[in-house]
């Protein structure tokens, strides 16, 4: 049983544990300790995103890795994925990203990268748990000139500037595209309007003001709407929503129509395939993902294979695999020829591309995927209890599968980030599905309620 790491690293409200300054010095210590398996100093990179928590908890997880006797990278607000460019780019032995990614300003998390770039696995957590709360290396104290330093990179956004620009055709510009870009006061605010004006791009930013308390705030990649309206008012090409952690991007078409991580996939999974570029002919998403992804693409001849809930599982299949593109209905979009971990930026970049190549406009690449009417609602719930196994909801489940057929699938699944069940369905008829997932809930709510424990649907 997992104590710290959900899918997604470690999170929590910040300053309770686990996401307090002790325990983030003892997973600093741990962390050290796994990546100090080599000769001469070593180097562990931080990151971290615009919370006001995160200088306590940057400092904590510094003084942990420095009594390890090794080196820490300061790098400060950056994307989670240029925290893993950085971590390779420097030939560190590992990254450490600080953020809570779509969460609110007062929770906050840590993730942690390898020296390869690629999220840890499921076996390594475990085994930074396990020295954690074993305490087996609190002997372990280096003294004198063992002890670690901690450096600040002052040119980490420069750099990943640069990188992001090589990713985009040297042979095409995007002079005379207007696009409304919200940076969700977040990691990105600095660098996502930099690497698209340098480009060519007249930028017109809104969540580029970060106070510590303003990350995420009715803005970013969950409020769309936001920049779905600046769009139309300001009659831009597009309009893009990045994340508080800046590894999602979700999109806005010239008539204010959201374009989620569903159509992005379509639209760069058939771009790759034109040009000979999708390996195996594959893409990689969830099970979350809207199975128009699969009838779509099908069409083309392109397969689609599906993982657990998390960008690392898709990552993990990919490597596994051989495949170079995957990612999440979310926006979560994964480009193994350019990074190891979802990158918003990065994906804005090659939708522009193909948009710029194919002088198409957003809404009409979006056409290639014909998603099914989804549904979704989130149950807030008490995981101590496994809702699932309890026969009256098994029932109601079944029943529901049972109704919908093969036109349709339900997928309930607990969160690995909040304490929410989280319930999708799919089918032909919207009002159909919605009606079952009113139901679902309920039951949901009534057993729960029969027990004592509160729930909270907002559907």
């Amino acid at each position: 049983m997992r104590k710290l790491f959900g899918t997604d690293g470690i999170r929590g409200i910040a300053n309770v544990d686990p996401m307090s300054g002790e325990m983030a010095m003892q997973l600093g210590r741990a962390t050290a300790y796994i990546f100090k398996n080599r000769e001469g100093r070593h180097r562990i990179v931080i990151g971290k995103d615009t919370r006001l928590s995160g200088y306590m908890l940057e400092t904590a997880l510094a003084s942990g890795i420095c009594s390890m006797g090794v080196d820490v990278l300061l790098v400060g607000p950056l994307p989670t994925p240029g925290i893993a460019f950085i971590t390779t780019s420097m030939r560190a032995d590992a990254g450490v990203v600080i953020s809570a990614s779509h969460n609110p300003f007062y929770d906050n998390g840590i993730k942690i990268f390898s020296r390869d770039g690629f999220k840890l696995p499921d076996a390594l957590e475990a085994q930074i748990e396990e020295l954690i709360f074993s305490n087996s290396i609190d002997s372990l104290r280096p003294t004198a000139e063992e002890v670690g330093k901690a450096y600040r990179i002052e040119d980490a956004v420069g750099r990943y500037v640069v990188f992001l620009k090589n990713t985009f055709p040297n042979d095409l510009t995007l002079d005379g595209l207007k696009i409304v870009l919200d940076c969700a006061n977040g990691a990105a605010y600095k660098v996502a309007p930099a690497v698209l004006e340098e480009l060519g791009t007249e930028v017109i930013p809104i969540g580029v003001e970060p106070d510590g308390e303003n990350i995420n705030l009715d803005c970013g990649s969950l409020c769309p709407q936001r920049i779905s309206e600046l769009v139309v008012q300001k009659q831009a090409h597009l309009g893009m929503a990045l994340d508080g952690d800046g590894d999602r991007v979700v999109f806005v078409d010239q008539n204010g129509n959201i374009v989620d991580g569903d159509h992005i996939m379509a639209i760069c999974a058939i771009d790759m395939a034109d040009k000979r570029r999708l390996k195996s002919k594959t893409a990689v998403t969830t099970v979350m993902s809207n199975i128009g992804l699969d009838l779509s693409l099908g069409k083309r001849g392109i397969r689609v294979v599906r993982t657990a809930v998390g960008d690392r599982y898709v990552v993990e299949e990919m490597v596994r695999g051989g495949y170079n593109l995957g990612g999440e209905q979310s926006g979560h979009t994964i480009f193994l020829d350019y990074n190891t971990t979802g990158d918003g930026i990065l994906t804005a970049l090659q939708v522009l591309s193909i948009m710029v190549s194919r002088e198409r406009q957003l809404d009409d690449l979006a056409k290639s995927m014909i998603p099914l009417p989804q549904v979704q609602f989130n149950t807030q719930i008490d995981r101590e209890i496994d809702v699932l196994r309890m026969p009256k909801i098994r029932r109601k489940i079944k029943a529901i599968e049972r109704e919908l057929g093969k036109s349709g699938r339900i997928l309930a699944r607990y969160s690995g980030t909040e304490p929410v069940l989280r319930i999708m369905l799919e089918g032909e008829d919207e009002d159909k599905i919605s009606r079952m997932g009113r139901e679902l809930t309920d039951t949901i709510e009534q057993v729960m309620e029969r027990m004592g424990r509160n729930t909270n649907s907002p559907g």
